[in-house]
């Protein structure tokens, strides 16, 4: 078969040829004519030539040739060409010398490599025609086209896959599951080589495909996921529409069937049996069923209730919302002898209910559920649980507050022992019979130290100890009035010398430790001890409080200063009981506004006060005090400081800048020289017989002198330096001993210059020029260390003398 295409082929590549050669023959027919320019003439390729020598078309060439021999493309021909191989044919662009070759002397174009236009669709090329000898363009350059035509080598290929579908089951007929599509590499413009058809080639029982779109549909209306929820369907894609010969593709679709709640919840039994014992507490988990439903995910939440009238007073069931399993649990206490067995009718049904297939059954399902309560020993129940008791706060020790009541639920009816918790009455107050329950006094009782007792009673199996039940149980102690009532506080008033008759003077009030159920009720009165006193009156306000006032005109606490006035007070019972309380009365001595001032016969003492000068008067004395006081403190330390400084003056890094030059030592304006002189300490030199200079005389054995004046400079060949080297040395060697600091140096300057010194200045800064007479040999008489500068300038002199001549 594809030797008959490929010969096919080659027919059609010939008769294209032909029908190209009419159609060059027919176009340089038509572009010949009168009035044309002589080929080469260089006035017709500098202007532009308006009528077109070239004689060509548009070129094609067939892809995927397979012959050995290079494949005919075209010719190209000048109308200058007279055919005796003057003109040379040449092209240049793409692929060309490697792809296309031309006849430089026909103008023949061959195509030497296999083409394939899914790669390449054109190439652009340019021709040209030159006079061989000159090489000179004859023609104008002009480009061209060579179109590989297509052939159909490429089959419908699926580049999105792979494909994957769902739809829902039970859909309808004709539902839209998914659209599929394949590209086809070749020339949708040319024929019917791209032009793609599709159909289904596995699958087609229950989906179909469009041949046109790739719409998959379903074509059934059955689709069970239940049943199978996922299909395989093979689409195939077929070129050249479909005909014969045409190439062709395919791929595979998977077709997920999604679920829909058409399956009811079941229960795999119509009955369940489960047991628990009769202690359980309320809330214990008896069991779990769970109704199964075929469909998955949300279709298959459940929801369960109970259905009958018993069950729901005594049960409870939940959904797991994990397993969707119906938990039952106890929602009562459940007793064995009153009833054994309960039955329970447990119903499940879908929470999501879909209505479109509502036709198709009821969505629930109900089961029976057998609950068997087994029987336990049971310790005894207190009947009637009442938990208040009472008694009068004075009966007698053995007297009956109660009996408690326990029985044993269980069938056998065993009897009870009663016993009391001595943890809640450790000091024995109460007693029980351990037979009748009977609760009787264990002590004397007093509502006042204790009004409310709280004890547990334990009722207990006879035969079995362990089997304990326990009940709390209040007694409350009933009040009996058996405290009088007393004065709320030892009262204490007081009063004026000056009061007049009528007078308050205090309120009185009283308090009972007993609390009588009708409440208080006090009467007050004079006792008969003070029944005489005709200073004071007491007035029973009926409130429980009384008052007392004054009776007679004025006190005078010279004769009385304190009276005790006995009140007598009387509880309303019954008994009726009383006690008598004293109110002391002082009489005091008050200011015209009625201010108690002192209540003491004895001294009539007013309270010292100070005013406000005398304070403040007080105040400046002691502040003048403390800055006295500071001051001395202040003086004492700063003379301290400055003896010190003169005593031990540190000679190490102190350097003296005196650069003011006056009038000598006798100049005291400019500079005070005691600031100076107070920097050394001469008290350490001892006083000769040496001889001094000129004024004041030199060195003496006067210490105070020493303190106060500086040796003048003279010149004097006897001056002895000695006292100066000895005191800087010995001073040398204190910093040098001294361990607790490091050593410093010690720069001193002493340019004392006065004006009757007959010493002139060293200095050259006067000299107007290097050969000025001066005479230099009084150096000589300075002393040895002055001699070398007297020999250092008596020598430069000499050699000045000696350069001259």
């Amino acid at each position: 078969m594809a030797k008959g295409l490929q010969g096919f082929s080659w027919t059609m590549l010939l008769l294209f040829c032909a029908i190209q050669e009419l159609g060059v023959w027919a176009m340089h027919t038509a572009v010949e004519g009168p009035g044309l320019g002589q080929p080469g003439d260089p006035t017709l390729l500098a202007s532009g030539r308006v009528k077109r020598g070239w004689v060509w078309n548009q070129f094609f060439v067939v892809e995927e040739y397979t012959g050995t021999e290079p494949l005919y493309v075209g010719k190209i021909h000048s109308d200058s060409d007279e055919g005796d191989g003057s003109i040379k044919y040449t092209i240049s662009g793409e692929g060309a010398g490697t792809i296309f070759l031309i006849d430089e002397i026909t103008g023949d174009i061959h195509a030497t490599e296999r083409l394939d236009r899914e790669q390449k669709t054109f190439y652009t090329l340019r021709a040209q025609a030159r006079d061989r000898q000159t090489d000179q363009l004859l023609e104008p350059e002009s480009e061209f086209i060579i179109k590989v035509q297509d052939i159909n080598d490429s089959e419908p290929r699926f580049l999105e896959g792979p494909y994957i579908g769902s739809v829902a089951e039970l859909s309808p007929i004709g539902t839209s599951v998914m659209q599929v599509m394949a590209s086809d590499a070749d020339d949708p413009t040319y024929g019917s080589s791209a032009r793609v058809v599709y159909s289904v080639l596995d699958g087609e029982q229950h989906f179909t495909v469009d041949s046109k779109t790739g719409v998959i549909r379903t074509a059934v209306a059955d689709l069970d996921r239940e049943t199978q929820d996922r299909y395989e369907v093979v689409i195939r894609a077929t070129d050249m529409a479909g005909q014969l010969g045409g190439l062709s593709g395919s791929t595979t679709v998977t077709i997920v069937v999604t679920d829909v709640n058409d399956n009811p919840p079941r229960f795999p039994q119509k009955m369940y049996q489960f047991s628990i014992v009769e202690t359980a507490p309320v809330g214990t988990a008896i069991g779990r069923v769970k109704a199964e439903d075929s469909d998955v995910g949300e279709n298959t939440d459940m929801t369960y209730q109970v259905k009958d009238e018993e069950g729901v007073e005594m049960f409870k069931v939940t959904t797991d919302s994990n397993t969707q399993e119906a938990v039952i649990t106890v929602q009562k206490p459940l007793d064995y002898e009153s009833k054994k067995v309960h039955t329970v009718v447990v119903e499940a049904l879908n929470k999501f209910v879909d209505p479109r297939f509502v036709d198709l059954g009821t969505f629930r399902d109900q089961t029976i559920v057998r609950v068997s309560v087994l029987d336990v020993d049971e310790p005894p129940e207190f009947r009637p649980p009442s938990n208040l008791m009472e008694v009068q706060e004075d009966a007698h020790i053995g007297s009956v507050v109660g009996v408690v009541t326990a029985l044993d639920p269980d069938t056998a009816n065993h009897p009870v022992r009663y016993a009391i918790d001595r943890s809640t009455d450790a000091d024995w107050i109460f007693d029980i019979d351990a037979n009748t329950g009977a609760i009787v006094t264990g002590k004397v009782l007093d509502r006042e130290t204790a009004g409310w007792h709280n004890i547990t009673v334990l009722a207990m199996e006879a035969d079995n100890h362990s089997q304990v039940s326990r009940a709390s149980l209040r007694i409350r102690i009933l009040d009996v009035n058996d405290n009088p009532p007393e004065l709320a506080t030892p009262y204490e008033a007081a009063v004026c010398e000056d009061a007049k008759p009528g007078q308050l003077i205090q309120t009185i009030s009283v308090v009972d430790r007993d609390e009588p159920q009708s409440g208080h009720r006090f009467y007050f009165a004079l006792a008969p001890e003070g029944s005489n006193n005709h200073h004071f009156s007491l007035l029973d306000i009926k409130d429980n409080t009384a008052a007392v006032h004054t009776q007679r005109m004025g006190f005078n606490r010279q004769e009385q200063d304190v009276y005790l006035l006995p009140i007598l007070v009387v509880d309303s019972g019954p008994p009726a009981l009383s006690s008598t309380g004293t109110l002391t009365i002082r009489i005091c001595g008050c200011d015209s506004n009625g201010a108690i001032q002192s209540c003491n016969s004895t001294a009539y003492v007013v309270s010292a006060t100070l005013s406000p000068g005398a304070l403040i008067a007080l105040l400046v004395c002691v502040l003048i005090l403390v800055v006295l006081v500071l001051l001395i403190l202040t003086l004492k330390r700063h003379h301290k400081s400055h003896l010190t400084s003169e005593d031990d003056e540190d000679m190490r890094d102190n350097v003296i800048k005196y650069n003011d030059e006056g009038g000598g030592e006798q100049d005291t304006e400019a500079y005070d020289m005691s600031a100076l002189r107070s920097l050394y300490d001469f008290s350490e030199i001892k006083g000769g017989d040496g001889s001094g200079g000129p004024g004041e005389g030199g060195l003496n054995g006067n210490v105070a002198s020493e303190l106060h004046t500086l040796p003048q400079w003279v010149q004097s060949p006897d001056l002895d330096f000695s006292v100066f080297r000895d005191y800087i040395c010995r001073k040398v060697e204190q910093a040098d001993e001294d361990l607790s600091v490091p050593p410093y140096d010690s720069f001193q300057t002493y340019a004392f210059e006065g004006s009757d010194s007959p010493v002139p200045s060293l200095s050259s800064l006067n000299t107007w020029s290097s050969g000025s007479e001066q005479d230099f040999s009084y150096l000589g008489g300075w002393g040895p260390r002055f001699r070398q500068l007297a020999a250092l300038y008596a020598g430069r002199r000499g050699e000045e003398d000696g350069e001259e001549s």
